[in-house]
C-alpha cells in the first residue's frame, strides 16, 4: 500500500504542476551524422536573441521560445547549422532533432544555413536508423507516439523480422524466445517467467518509451547470450514538459461473451492478481521435515483444515478491463534539472480455450490412439504494474537516473477434462484442475553518464531484480468408469499418493539478481576521422530457490460409496480419518533445488572510421560463467557445477555507398545458456500436457556462430528497404524432447544434439505509398524470411529441422494515417511456417515422431480517431480476426507440411477473436 500511496502523491504533484512551465518550448536531440551518436555540449541559441542552452550528455536539449515560427542555431566544434520554420504554439512542445555534419578543421567556421525543420527531422530519423553500429531495426519515439499500441509487446510486432507469441513473447527470424535477450535502459534483464527463458514485453507502457532497438548482429559492448535478437528498450528520461495521459478500455473475446464461464472461489485480492492467503497452507503446517515427523492424525488435521474448494463456480464472463495512467514533470532544484515520469498499468481479461490432447501410438507404421482428452479451459489473466523514472541533470556533462518497474502477472485457470484413456480398463475419464499462477517481477536501476573530459566519457550502472513465482494450492481430481457402462463415475483415489488426482501442490520460486558495471569511452583522431575506443565490465549474480510441496489425499481402505460423491463432498472435513480420507506428502528430494550463477564479463571495442564511407566496429567480449544447480553439497545427486570462459568476438563493417545506402557485413560468436529449470532434477506432472516435465542436469550451453550480409536503402524519412542473407551454426543446441508412455507416464525433458545450422534470406520493406495519388496517406510494411535449418547428430540418427525454427516468416502491414483529421487505421497480417513444437524420435525406431506446430494465419485490425481537439483518442482493436484453430501434429507421411486428413493430431487450440475499445486522454 505504501508504494501506491507514493504513486498517488506523485500523480497529484504532476497534475497540480500543470500551471507551471506552460511557455512554448522546443526539445530534441543532436546527433553526429557519421556515427549517429549523441553530441553533448552543443550550443543551441534562438536566432536574434541571447537565449541559449547546451545539450546534455545524451545530446538532448530543451529551450523556451516565443510563439510562432522559430529559427534555432546549433554550434559545435567549428560547425554551425541554422534550422528554421519550427512552428511552436502556446503551451506546446515542438520536437526538433538535428544532425550535425563533421568537417575537417581548416581554421574557419562552417555555417549551414536555411535548413527547414521538416527536412531536418527527416534527416535525423534517417540518421538514427542507418547509423547504428550493427545490423538492427530501430523504432523511434515519434513512430511510437503515432502508433495505436499501448505496450511494448504491441509495438514490437510492427518491427521488420519480428513477431509476437501470446501477445508478449518475441520471435526474431523464426527463432523462438530462447534465442532472444532483453535490455532496459542499457541494463541486461533476466526472464520474467519462472520456467521459460523469455521476457514479457507487455509490462512496459508504450507512452514511456523513448526508442527501441532490435539488434540482429552482435557487437562486443552488448551482452553475448542471444542469437536471434537483442531488444533494447529505452524509456523516457527528463520529459520536455509536465504531462499526464489516462487510458481506459474494455472488450471481450468471442468465445467468452454471452457464454457460461467457470472460475474458482478465490481470495479478495484475486482482481489484483494477488493471493491474499486464501490458498495458503494452514498455520499448523511449518516445514517439510516437521510434517514428515507428524502422526497420521496430525497430518489428517492439516488436510482437514485446507479449504474445501473442488467445484468451480458457474458464472458468465465479465468484460475485459484495462487502465493505464502515465504522468511526468520537469523542474529545477538548486539550479539542477530534475525530471520524472511514472506509469500505472492494469489489465484483466477472460479467455476460454478449447483444447484437444491426444497421445498416439505409431507401432509398425499403424497409428492408434492411446488417449484422447477434450479440455475446456477458463482463464482469467491479470497484469498490474508500475514504472517510475527519475533523472537528475547536474550539468551538460553529468546525469544520474533511477528507473524501476514492478509487475504482477497472474493466470487463474479452471480446466475441465473429458475423454478416453485406452491404456486402462476404466477408460472413460472426467475431471478438473484448479491453478493460480502468480508471477511478480521487480527491477530497479541506477545509472550515471559523465563526460570526464572532452575525449573521455564514463557510463556506469547498478540494478536489482526480483522474480517471485507462486503457485498455491494447485488441485486435480479425476473420475473414471468403463466406456459404455451404466456404472457411475468413481474418483481416481486409491491407497497410494498421486500427482494426477486428489493432489494439492504448492510451488514457490524466488530469483534475486544483482547487476553492476560500466564502461569508459575515448574519442581520438586518426585518418582525418574521429575514432572511438570503448572498454567495460559487467557483473551479474543470480540466486534462485525453488520449492514444491506436494500433497495428496488417499484412501487407506477402499470406500466405493465415498468415491462416487462430488469432490467437495469427498473432501469435506468430516470425511477425514476413521478409515476414510487420509492426507500425506509425496516424498522426494527432487521437488526442491537451489541455483547460483555468477557472470563476469569484460569487453574491448574499437569503432574505426577509416574513410567517409567505411566504418568498422570490432572487438571481443569475454564472459566467465560460474554455475551451481541443485545443491551445494557435492555428495547430493542433485548437485551440478560448471565454470566456463567464452570468448565472443564480433566485427561489423558498414560501407556507405551513398548518403542513403548502406552495405553491412558482420560476423560474431554468441552463446545460449540453459534455463535453470532445464538443469534441475525437478519432475512435476503437467495436467494440460498429460505428462511430466523433468530437467536434465548434464545439459550444455549452445555456442552460435553468426554471419550477416545486408543491403539497406533509406529513400526518405520513415522508409527502409533491405535485403540480406544470414548464416548460423549451433554447437550443442538445446532442445526439449518427448518420451511417450501410457497412462500419463510420458515425460518431457531436454537434450543437446551435436550441431545445427540455419541460413536464410531476409527482406524488409517500409514504404509510403504517396507516389500513388489515391494512396498518399498509406504506408506499406512488409517483411519476410525464408530459412533452412538442420539438426544433425550421428549418434542419435538425427537429420531434421531445428526445434522452434520456422522455414518461413511473413509479416504484412498496411497503415493509413490522416494526420490532419487525427484518424489512423492499421491492418497487420502474420504467418509463421510449420515448426517443431517438441522433439520426439524417428517413428521407425521409437514410435514417437516429432510434434509440429502447423502454420496459422493471424490478422489484426486497429482503428483510432482523435477527438476533443486531438487531446483524446478512441481506439478499436480486433486481435486474431480469423480465429483459425491451432494444430499440433505428427507426420504419418514423408511430407512435413500439415496434412489435415492424414496426419495424427497431437494437440489443438482455439483462442477466439478479441475485440477491445480504449479511450485515451492526454493533458
Amino acid at each position: 500500500m505504501r508504494v501506491f500511496t507514493l504513486l498517488s502523491v506523485f500523480f497529484l504533484l504532476t497534475i497540480t504542476s500543470f500551471s507551471q512551465s506552460q511557455r512554448p518550448q522546443v526539445e530534441g536531440k543532436v546527433t553526429d551524422d557519421k556515427t549517429g551518436q549523441p553530441l553533448s555540449g552543443v550550443s543551441v541559441v534562438v536566432k536574434g536573441t541571447q537565449k541559449g542552452v547546451a545539450t546534455d550528455v545524451k545530446g538532448q536539449y530543451t529551450i523556451f521560445v516565443n510563439e510562432g515560427a522559430v529559427t534555432l542555431v546549433f554550434s559545435y566544434d567549428g560547425v554551425s547549422k541554422e534550422v528554421g520554420g519550427i512552428e511552436v504554439s502556446k503551451g506546446k512542445v515542438a520536437t526538433q532533432d538535428v544532425v550535425l555534419e563533421r568537417v575537417v578543421k581548416t581554421g574557419e567556421a562552417v555555417v549551414v544555413r536555411s535548413v527547414s525543420a521538416k527536412r531536418e527531422t527527416a534527416a535525423a530519423l534517417i540518421s538514427f536508423q542507418k547509423n547504428t553500429n550493427t545490423v538492427a531495426s530501430v523504432i523511434s519515439a515519434e513512430s511510437i507516439r503515432r502508433s495505436p499500441d499501448k505496450n511494448t509487446g504491441e509495438v514490437l510486432k510492427r518491427t521488420p523480422g519480428a513477431s509476437i507469441q501470446e501477445g508478449k513473447f518475441l520471435v526474431v527470424r523464426g527463432l523462438a524466445d530462447r534465442y532472444n535477450q532483453a535490455m532496459l535502459n542499457g541494463v541486461l534483464l533476466t526472464s520474467t517467467e519462472p520456467d521459460r527463458k523469455t521476457f514479457s514485453f507487455d509490462i512496459i507502457p508504450s507512452a514511456l518509451i523513448d526508442n527501441i532497438i532490435i539488434n540482429k548482429a552482435f557487437v562486443p559492448e552488448l551482452p553475448g547470450e542471444w542469437a536471434g535478437g537483442l531488444i533494447q528498450v529505452n524509456t523516457r528520461d527528463v520529459p520536455a514538459k509536465n504531462f499526464l495521459n489516462v487510458q481506459v478500455g474494455t472488450g471481450f473475446n468471442t468465445q467468452t461473451v454471452g457464454k457460461d464461464f467457470k472460475k474458482e472461489n478465490g481470495g479478495k485480492l484475486d482482481w489484483l492478481g494477488v493471493d491474499d492467503g486464501a490458498r495458503a497452507l494452514p498455520a499448523n503446517y511449518s516445514t517439510k521435515t516437521a510434517f514428515d515427523r507428524m502422526s497420521n492424525g496430525e497430518k489428517q488435521a492439516i488436510g482437514q483444515n485446507l479449504r474445501n474448494s473442488w467445484t468451480p463456480v458457474n458464472t458468465s464472463a465479465p468484460l475485459n478491463a484495462s487502465f493505464q495512467i502515465n504522468g511526468g514533470f520537469k523542474t529545477r532544484i538548486f539550479g539542477k534539472t530534475l525530471g520524472a515520469s511514472v506509469g500505472l498499468v492494469y489489465n484483466k481479461s477472460n479467455r476460454y480455450i478449447s483444447l484437444l490432447n491426444k497421445q498416439n501410438n505409431f507401432a509398425d507404421n499403424v497409428v492408434s490412439v492411446n488417449s484422447n482428452f477434450e479440455d475446456d479451459k477458463y482463464v482469467q489473466d491479470v497484469s498490474a504494474g508500475a514504472l517510475a523514472n527519475l533523472s537528475l541533470v547536474l550539468n551538460s556533462s553529468n546525469k544520474i537516473s533511477v528507473k524501476s518497474i514492478l509487475n504482477v502477472n497472474t493466470t487463474n485457470a479452471v480446466t475441465e477434462r473429458n475423454g478416453l484413456d485406452f491404456t486402462r480398463p476404466d477408460n472413460r475419464l472426467t475431471g478438473s484442475e484448479f491453478s493460480f499462477k502468480q508471477n511478480t517481477f521487480y527491477t530497479t536501476q541506477v545509472t550515471g553518464e559523465h563526460k570526464i573530459a572532452n575525449p573521455l566519457t564514463l557510463k556506469w550502472f547498478g540494478a536489482f531484480n526480483i522474480l517471485d513465482g507462486y503457485i498455491p494450492d494447485q488441485r486435480r481430481i479425476l473420475y473414471s468408469k468403463e466406456e459404455g457402462s451404466a456404472d457411475p463415475f468413481r474418483a481416481v483415489i486409491s491407497n497410494s499418493l498421486s500427482q494426477q488426482s486428489g493432489s494439492r501442490i504448492y510451488q514457490s520460486l524466488s530469483d534475486y539478481i544483482y547487476t553492476a558495471g560500466g564502461d569508459l569511452g575515448y574519442v581520438f583522431n586518426l585518418f582525418n576521422q574521429k575514432q572511438a575506443l570503448k572498454a567495460g565490465y559487467m557483473l551479474q549474480i543470480k540466486d534462485r530457490l525453488y520449492d514444491a510441496k506436494l500433497f495428496a489425499n488417499y484412501l487407506p481402505n477402499d470406500n466405493d460409496a465415498l468415491k462416487q460423491m462430488p469432490a467437495d463432498k469427498i473432501f469435506a472435513p468430516e470425511n477425514f480419518g476413521d478409515g476414510k480420507i487420509s492426507f500425506d506428502a509425496i516424498k522426494g528430494n527432487s521437488f526442491r533445488y537451489m541455483a547460483n550463477t555468477i557472470l563476469n564479463a569484460g569487453f574491448i571495442q574499437f569503432d574505426n572510421q577509416f574513410s567517409e564511407a567505411l566504418r568498422v566496429v570490432w572487438g571481443v567480449r569475454v564472459e566467465n560463467y560460474d554455475q551451481l544447480v541443485g545443491s551445494v553439497k557435492k555428495s547430493d545427486p542433485r548437485h551440478t557445477y560448471s565454470r566456463v570462459n567464452d570468448f565472443l568476438p564480433g566485427i561489423n563493417a558498414t560501407y556507405k555507398i551513398n548518403p542513403a545506402t548502406n552495405l553491412r557485413l558482420s560476423g560474431s560468436q554468441t552463446v545460449i545458456r540453459p534455463e535453470l529449470r532445464e538443469l534441475s532434477a525437478l519432475n512435476l506432472y503437467d495436467f494440460e500436457l498429460n505428462a511430466s516435465v523433468t530437467g536434465f542436469p548434464a545439459l550444455k550451453r549452445t555456442k552460435v556462430t553468426n554471419l550477416d550480409l545486408r543491403y539497406e536503402v533509406y529513400p526518405q524519412a520513415g522508409e527502409v528497404i533491405t535485403a540480406g542473407v544470414f548464416y548460423k551454426y549451433f554447437a550443442d543446441p538445446i532442445e526439449q524432447i518427448f518420451d511417450e508412455a501410457a497412462g500419463g507416464a510420458s515425460t518431457f525433458t531436454f537434450q543437446n544434439p551435436h550441431k545445427a545450422t540455419s541460413y536464410g534470406v531476409e527482406v524488409e520493406l517500409r514504404k509510403k505509398l504517396d507516389f500513388l495519388p489515391s494512396f498518399k496517406n498509406f504506408t506499406l510494411q512488409a517483411n519476410g524470411a525464408y530459412i533452412y535449418s538442420r539438426v544433425k547428430d550421428d549418434n542419435l540418427n538425427l537429420s531434421r529441422p531445428l526445434q522452434g525454427q520456422s522455414p518461413y516468416v511473413m509479416n504484412l502491414g498496411l497503415l493509413y494515417d490522416l494526420e490532419e483529421k487525427g484518424f489512423s487505421a492499421t491492418v497487420l497480417f502474420n504467418r509463421v511456417g510449420e515448426r517443431i513444437f517438441v522433439v520426439g524420435g524417428d517413428a521407425r525406431t521409437s514410435g514417437t515422431p516429432d510434434v509440429y506446430e502447423a502454420p496459422r494465419s493471424l490478422l489484426d485490425l486497429q482503428i483510432a480517431q482523435k477527438i476533443l481537439n486531438k487531446k483524446a483518442e478512441l481506439r478499436l482493436n480486433v486481435s486474431d480476426l480469423l480465429n483459425q484453430k491451432q494444430y499440433f501434429y505428427q507426420n504419418t507421411s514423408d511430407k512435413l507440411s500439415f496434412q489435415k486428413a492424414g496426419d495424427a493430431t497431437r494437440f489443438t487450440r482455439k483462442y477466439g477473436t478479441t475485440i477491445g475499445v480504449t479511450f485515451n486522454y492526454s493533458l
